[in-house]
């Protein structure tokens, strides 16, 4: 027995409404996932909007750095190109105003020394400027004048015999003849040839820098001498701005020594009102014994301690037979 009819329209009817809502709800998924899409289209580009941007503000940064390097590239070789027409400057006003046989003058590790042999600058064993050693720190001061900015140590140095008895009052060693040569050359460039106190520093070395043998009468004469050392402003050995000085100086030394251990030596420092930087070591050869340093009289401040190891420009040791120099006077 068939089914009526109308069960068939009522059958067909429920199942093509089945169908469109399955339709319509497919759409509707469809329609989602792309709204879905595109919300994620729209992030994914704004995203790349911002890359874009920080990309070309990174670049921006980037070039802008890149100039400026470039730019302080060009400033230092500019720096380097003034700096070794000055150093070439004073270098050959150096040796138009002072190279003789007595006066040498060499360029080690950048830095200008300018030796004189102590017989133009002292009697033996004494720190009183000679007229002959007057004209030559005139010679010096002419040029320094000319250079302000130059920093300079005048460095004292000895031969290896000891001092006579009769002088050992006033100097008990070669470390205090040296220091108190030094001084004295510093005094006169400053008082007497008028150069700006705060472009000098003196430095004492007595025996232990020597250039030649001392166990020749010509070796222990190109010893005896006085080393004018110019040096970088970071090897100054203060970072502080000096103040300025009167025209009248004063020299006065601490009347104590500062005892390191054996490996260091031991340090003599020499205050100085004439600059931060005219300050004097006297350096002890590394092998000093402990028990021969004096001990500390008085409190020092910052200001007065001054590390031993002041750069000097002389050459290594040579032999005598290096250089032909003139006989050797007794120190």
């Amino acid at each position: 027995m068939g089914m009526p009819k109308q069960v068939w329209v009522i059958a067909t009817i429920l199942s093509l409404m089945m169908a469109a809502a399955y339709l319509g709800y497919v759409a509707w998924d469809r329609a989602h996932d792309l709204a879905d899409a595109r919300s994620q289209l729209k992030a994914a580009i704004a995203q790349l909007d911002r890359a874009k941007s920080d990309f070309a503000r990174l670049d921006s940064e980037w070039k802008e750095k890149l100039a400026q390097t470039d730019a302080q590239i060009e400033a230092l070789r500019k720096d380097k190109e003034v700096s070794a027409a000055s150093r070439k400057s004073y270098e050959d006003d150096m040796r138009a105003a002072l190279e003789s046989k007595d006066v040498t003058i060499s360029q080690l590790q950048g830095k200008l020394t300018v030796s004189i042999l102590d017989r133009v600058m002292f009697e033996s064993g004494e720190a009183v400027l000679k007229a002959d050693g007057e004209a030559v720190l005139l010679k010096v001061a002419s040029v320094l004048k000319q250079h302000p900015t130059l920093k300079v140590h005048v460095i004292g140095h000895t031969d290896n015999v000891p001092m006579r008895l009769g002088a050992r009052s006033r100097f008990p060693s070669n470390w205090e003849l040296s220091t108190a040569r030094a001084l004295a050359a510093v005094r006169f460039l400053t008082e007497k040839g008028g150069v700006d106190p705060r472009q000098l520093g003196a430095v004492g070395y007595g025996e232990f820098r020597p250039i030649a043998d001392n166990s020749t009468a010509q070796g222990r004469a190109r010893n005896r001498r006085i080393a004018i050392t110019v040096v970088p402003d970071e090897m100054v050995g203060s970072d502080a701005v000096p103040t300025a000085v009167s025209a009248t100086t004063r020299i006065s030394v601490i009347p104590s020594v500062v005892a390191t251990n054996a490996s260091v030596g031991v340090a003599a420092i020499v205050r100085s009102n004439l600059a931060p930087s005219a300050v004097t070591n006297v350096v002890a050869p590394s092998n000093s014994a402990p028990g021969n340093s004096a001990p500390t009289n008085s409190p020092a401040t910052n200001s007065d301690v001054v590390p031993p190891n002041v750069p000097d420009a002389e050459p290594p040791p040579a032999t005598p037979s290096d250089t032909e120099t003139p006989a050797a006077t007794a120190q």
